[in-house]
């Protein structure tokens, strides 16, 4: 009877959201569905023309808010692309100004969809570009199954090593102080930002010395194991987009063949063996996790771990938040969101390690 009671509440409060949200919750959910095949892979042709509306860059042009963005090649041997945001001011002041942060974004998508060019991606850049007053790198790192691991964290050292070697394309008319260069990224994608920082810093003699890790931030990590944790038993079909059906089948899409889910990939936490080695220079963490996301506890047994290990971590929660609740600028939670990036950023002083 109390477990009926506690689901009929979170039913209610998932069903307080904006009608508008919802619907296009479900859009994407049906979306997901249909496009996830019984062999593993995905229709992406199918999932493009359902939900995921592509935004061209705008180099010549800044938008409302004053943002450009460029397409680069980050590596033309794997394809992988991204896409520069940065803000100008009047004519002639780029120059003169102090060089901002750069946040290097990795989407989310369950390792299997979207990109940089996705619309809710393109706009969440730009807000974190003009509101945080930082240079955004948004990485369009290759897509499981076809890429399985360790591709995507593969292609996340890619883009650090194209700004370590080549700095800003030319078409982007700032500087930047690649000292604060924060890893930043939501679902999987805040799953890839960990793993990067990892190995960024843990192989001091072949990493480029140019790109300091200031910080991480991570909204909605996507880590997981066998064990099924509290979160996702209760919100097991109540809260939108992740349901342990498609959770399973995007690990097994993104995991090597043969592994399960507590595989050091998706396992970072310590319950399932032993906790990660995170370098002495792994950076501050803020962990943002709602409390309508099933994934809201590995975000809090992600933040535990940090913390055993003497790591800074602050964790930001939002009760009444679902998963990718940030895809939607109307929502109270994303504007709160994007003055808790804004103040992280600003905390790292210029020239300050972590």
């Amino acid at each position: 009877m109390a477990g009926d009671v506690a689901r009929k509440q979170l039913q209610a409060r998932v069903g307080a959201l904006p009608w508008a949200v919802r619907l296009q919750l479900r859009a994407l959910e049906a979306a997901v569905d249909a496009t996830q095949r019984r062999d593993g892979t995905v229709n992406r042709f199918l999932f493009s023309l359902l939900v995921d509306r592509q935004a061209p860059a705008n180099p010549a042009r800044p938008d409302a808010g004053g943002v450009r963005s460029v397409d680069v090649t980050v590596d033309a041997s794997t394809g992988v692309r991204a896409r520069v945001y940065f803000a100008t001011g009047e004519a002639g002041a780029e120059a003169d100004a102090s060089p901002r942060p750069v946040i290097v974004y990795f989407h989310g998508g369950g390792f299997t969809v979207f990109s940089a060019a996705t619309r809710p991606y393109d706009a969440l850049c730009r807000t974190m570009c003009r509101e945080a007053g930082a240079v955004v790198v948004s990485v369009t790192y290759r897509l499981a199954p076809e890429h399985r691991y360790p591709a995507a964290y593969d292609d996340g050292e890619a883009a650090l090593r194209y700004l370590a070697a080549t700095g800003l394309p030319a078409e982007v008319p700032v500087r930047v102080d690649l000292s604060r260069c924060f890893l930043a990224g939501d679902s999987a994608g805040a799953n890839i930002a960990h793993h990067v920082a990892q190995r960024w810093i843990a192989a001091p003699a072949t990493t480029p010395p140019a790109v300091h890790l200031a910080g991480l931030l991570l909204l909605s990590a996507y880590f997981g194991g066998e064990d099924r944790t509290e979160s996702e038993q209760a919100l097991e079909g109540v809260a939108p987009i992740v349901n342990l059906r498609r959770s399973d089948f995007w690990w097994k899409a993104f995991l090597p063949e043969g592994a399960d889910r507590n595989h050091p990939a998706a396992h970072v936490t310590g319950e399932a063996g032993t906790e990660p080695e995170l370098p002495e220079a792994f950076p501050r963490a803020m962990v943002v996790v709602g409390g309508l996301d099933p994934l809201q506890d590995w975000g809090r047994r992600y933040a535990a771990m940090l913390r055993r290990k003497g790591k800074e971590v602050r964790v930001v929660e939002f009760t009444e938040a679902v998963h990718a609740f940030y895809f939607f600028p109307a929502l109270p939670e994303t504007g709160k969101l994007v003055a808790e990036i804004r103040a992280f950023v600003e905390s790292v002083a210029p020239n300050q390690t972590t």
